[in-house]
């Protein structure tokens, strides 16, 4: 997996390259998604999906979700976003408001953010205690690990950019009026906070890279590169599941 400043942000794709790959894995995936709901070779369902995408703000997770889940059938896949918790969140465990978003046998689900704000956002902000903070890892790794127990096939996405790359992305949506509710206050305070972020991130990269869950760097210098980057992750990830359970030959 690596560290975040090991990772080549300098990688490309041309239009022609960009178009062929994502399309090949969007096209995979659409037959992956079908024989995980029993749609194609029989009515057993596959393994339940759950991408999880991390990033910087600004990092473009938005645009790579939109074109992972594009070509698929919006019966059978589910997109949440999470942001702080509500007041009524807050009476309950903390990671009680992400089980109903988590898929079933044969279901796909995409999270904008997820519970690992927990040891990021509730970490730098200081809105998790220090008993709280010691105890995330742990929770957030027995987790992972029970539903990966239970056969769920959990691709975890963190996309990167540089901090020069994320200022010029800022720039440009707030002179975009389509585009600039994206941009608040907060994201630019995050930024200037950008050292402890990446601190965190290391962090829960160390603690939480899982071998049932591990976590897969997206250079997002370029979004093209991330976009397809992201679809050939889940789809590669989801033959694996199908593979495990006896549905199609192992990959490559």
């Amino acid at each position: 997996m690596g560290r975040l400043d090991d990772l080549d942000l300098s990688l490309r794709l041309k239009k022609k390259e960009y178009e062929k790959r994502l399309a090949a894995a969007q096209d995979r995936l659409v037959e992956l998604r079908l024989e995980a709901a029993g749609l194609l070779d029989g009515p057993e369902l596959g393994p339940p999906l759950c991408v999880v995408l991390e990033g910087w703000d600004a990092s473009g997770k938005g645009g790579a979700i939109k074109r992972l889940v594009a070509p698929l059938d919006p019966r059978h896949v589910r997109v949440r976003s999470f942001s702080a918790p509500t007041p009524d969140e807050l009476r309950h465990h903390w990671l009680r408001r992400f089980w109903p978003a988590l898929p079933g046998w044969g279901g796909m689900a995409v999270l904008d953010r997820s519970w690992y704000g927990r040891v990021l956002v509730e970490k730098v902000e200081e809105l998790a205690d220090a008993d709280e903070l010691a105890r995330a890892y742990a929770e957030i790794a027995d987790f992972e690990r029970s539903l990966a127990a239970e056969g769920m096939v959990i691709v975890k996405l963190w996309l990167h950019l540089s901090p020069e790359e994320q200022l010029e992305r800022f720039e440009k949506r707030k002179d975009e009026p389509l585009k600039a509710w994206k941009l608040t206050e907060e994201d630019w305070r995050n930024r200037g906070k950008r050292d402890e972020y990446a601190e965190a991130i290391e962090l829960m990269l160390e603690r939480t890279s899982l071998e049932e869950a591990p976590w897969t760097l997206v250079a997002g210098e370029q979004k093209k590169f991330a976009r397809v980057k992201v679809a050939e992750t889940v789809a590669d990830a989801l033959e694996r599941g199908l593979a495990e359970k006896g549905r199609r030959p192992s990959p490559g």
